[in-house]
C-alpha cells in the first residue's frame, strides 16, 4: 500500500519535511482511526500541502508506533520524546493530543515533480491506496475505504 498525507499548509509541514528538520508524522483521535495499525515498515508515504492539489513529495516508513487507551500524562510524554522528530508547534501538540496516537517516522525524502491529486468529497486527511495514480487526474478511480480495513 501507499500513503497520501496531507501536510498542514499553516504550520510548514512540508517545508519542514524538505528541509530535514521533521522526519515524523503524527496521527490520532479518541479512537482507533486511520492510518492507525495499517502503516507498515518499508511502505511509500506521499506528501501533499494542504490546500494546493499537488503532491510533491515522497518519503519510506523507517517505523511506526501505535497507542491505544492513553492517558494525559503517557500522551505528553510520548509526544515529548520524538519532539525532536516531529518538529510540532504548540498548537500541533494540543490537536494531537488524543487517546489512540499512530507515529510515522519516515526516511529518504525526495521532492518529486508535482502530480496533480483529483480530490472526492469522501476523502480524510490520511489516504490508503494501492497505488498513487489512483488519486491523481485522469487515473483516479472512486475512492473507498476499503484499503483501509485492518489487515
Amino acid at each position: 500500500m501507499v500513503h497520501l498525507v496531507y501536510c498542514d499548509d499553516k504550520e510548514k509541514e512540508l517545508e519542514k519535511i524538505l528541509a530535514g528538520t521533521k522526519t515524523m508524522v503524527v496521527r490520532g483521535a479518541a479512537g482507533r482511526k486511520i492510518p492507525h495499525s495499517r502503516v507498515f515498515e518499508g511502505e511509500t508515504l506521499y506528501f501533499m500541502k494542504k490546500g494546493t492539489g499537488k503532491i510533491s513529495a515522497t518519503a519510506t516508513v523507517k517505523s511506526v508506533q501505535n497507542y491505544q487507551k492513553l492517558n494525559n500524562e503517557q500522551i505528553t510524554e510520548i509526544l515529548q520524546n520524538n519532539q525532536d522528530k516531529l518538529n510540532l508547534s504548540d498548537k500541533q501538540k494540543a490537536r494531537w493530543h488524543k487517546k489512540c496516537l499512530c507515529l510515522i517516522e519516515f526516511k529518504d525524502v525526495k521532492e518529486i515533480a508535482p502530480l496533480d491529486f483529483e480530490r472526492q468529497s469522501n476523502m480524510d486527511d490520511w489516504l490508503i491506496i494501492e497505488k498513487i495514480e489512483d488519486v491523481l487526474i485522469g487515473t483516479s478511480i472512486p475512492y473507498n475505504y476499503d484499503k483501509s480495513k485492518f489487515r
